[in-house]
């Protein structure tokens, strides 16, 4: 991903209606963002997988392939650009949850407010800038506990010395569960660290990106404990005596 410190934010739109593309460019030129607009699925794979943007936004409706299709190879390529799902307002909820599934770190209905385009995308990108070596920050934390261990500096996990693929929104998730390792988080809580916006009626974006990170952790999977009507729990492990598992070091 291309550093951002000193220059505008580049967003890739992925959509076939042009009018919309010509819209959002404008809306977002304003507010300081970089835009380019493609207009087929496969155009908008080769363009996601360039390295010349910091997050793309994705139509599910789209020649070539559908965005779902796009989506998917994007990820099987160990892409990790974040990317915000366009659903149709009263579309089948089944697109929603397959985009989450496939590695979509958020969606947007249609027809959608800009403020609300533009809050989502600074959300996102404020999650996933890079630290500035010229700017004072917060010192990158090491989140180890059990088998996993997070590097919140380079973003990095591990599960069992492997290092494991997560979108932004399924780290930030996981670094909230693992910084509070055998306590329950609220769901309400962990959407507002894992996708910086408050938990709406009916939203299951949580619920999917914590099925995701359970797949991705494997055995360890099971350690995230769904605490019903509350939240999630990442259950310690069992202590052996003479070592220690769980442990939240910082470094930096």
């Amino acid at each position: 991903m291309p550093e951002i410190a000193d220059e505008p934010r580049k967003i890739l739109v992925i959509d076939d209606d042009t009018e919309l593309c010509d819209l959002v460019s404008e809306y977002l030129g304003h507010e300081g963002f970089d835009v380019e607009a493609v207009h087929r699925g496969p155009d908008g794979v080769e363009r996601a997988l360039s390295g010349a943007h910091h997050l793309a936004i994705l139509d599910v409706m789209l020649p070539g392939c559908d965005g779902i299709e796009a989506l998917r190879r994007i990820r099987a390529a160990g892409c990790r650009l974040p990317i915000l799902m366009l659903t149709a307002r009263g579309a089948d909820a089944v697109d929603r949850i397959v985009g989450l599934e496939v590695g979509a770190d958020d969606y947007l209905p249609k027809p959608f407010n800009p403020r609300e385009l533009v809050a989502r995308i600074r959300a996102v990108l404020r999650r996933t800038a890079p630290a500035s070596p010229t700017l004072p920050g917060p010192k990158s934390e090491l989140l180890r506990v059990g088998l996993v261990t997070l590097d919140s500096g380079a973003r990095t996990a591990h599960c069992a010395g492997v290092e494991i693929v997560l979108t932004a929104a399924e780290f930030d998730l996981l670094a909230a569960l693992l910084r509070h390792a055998g306590h329950v988080v609220t769901r309400d809580e962990l959407t507002r660290a894992a996708l910086g916006r408050g938990i709406s009626a009916y939203d299951r974006s949580i619920d999917m990106h914590l099925s995701n990170v359970r797949r991705k952790l494997g055995s360890e999977g099971i350690r995230i404990k769904t605490i019903r009507s509350v939240g999630y729990l990442y259950a310690l492990p069992q202590p052996i005596p003479g070592k220690a598992h769980g442990e939240t070091a910082r470094i930096g």
